[in-house]
């Protein structure tokens, strides 16, 4: 039998409350640091809003924590399956992203993504910490990562820094890719360790 998974919203809500009250934050500060209305991160911590990638890659910055810290329901098994219709999408200005899994291996961490360019707008990402792993599946792909810019298409593959300012643009049309994001357990943007939540 397998189980349900929590909704972006209902995940969010109880992993942004305790991260925030991790760091000892107050969510007047949380709001002033990230630029995201008191009244919108209540609703966020209450279940509710509609959070968009910028909210999420926000939220996760100024808290220091990992995305799939603030969306993840740490499911696990022998046998894990993902069904694509029961994952929630979490879409951004021209991304949908879809979390499948995050991956601990001893101090490593790996967050797997279902994503789609869909080219109506530039997704663009102020850096996070990681490495991205890109493998293109069908389109073509640019990607910007401090200055330099590529372009990709169908069964290419590209990595970079995410802590570098980054943007991915569909060249022509919707572009599918697998997104791995990778980084150590305690990394942080700066590159300095910080004490990982306890879930």
């Amino acid at each position: 039998m397998e189980d349900e998974t929590p909704s972006i919203r209902d995940m969010l809500a109880v992993n942004l409350r305790a991260a925030r009250a991790a760091r000892g934050i107050s969510l007047s500060e949380l709001s002033r640091r990230s630029g995201i209305g008191k009244a919108t991160l209540s609703q966020l911590e209450s279940g509710g809003g509609n959070p968009t990638i910028e909210t999420v890659f926000s939220l996760s910055r100024v808290l220091e924590v990992a995305i799939s810290d603030l969306l993840d329901h740490r499911a696990g098994g022998a046998l894990t399956v993902v069904r694509g219709a029961d994952v929630e999408v979490l879409s951004g200005e021209g991304v949908d992203l879809r979390p499948l899994r995050r991956i601990e291996t001893g101090d490593g961490v790996f967050e797997v993504y279902d994503q789609v360019v869909r080219g109506d707008a530039p997704q663009r990402s102020q850096g996070h910490v990681g490495v991205e792993h890109t493998i293109v599946q069908t389109g073509s792909l640019l990607v910007e990562v401090a200055g330099r810019s590529v372009e990709v298409g169908p069964g290419d593959y590209v990595a970079f820094d995410a802590r570098e300012p980054h943007c991915y643009t569909a060249a022509e049309g919707p572009v599918h890719s697998v997104l791995l994001l990778q980084y150590r357990a305690d990394e942080r943007l700066d590159g300095r360790p910080h004490p990982v939540l306890k879930g």
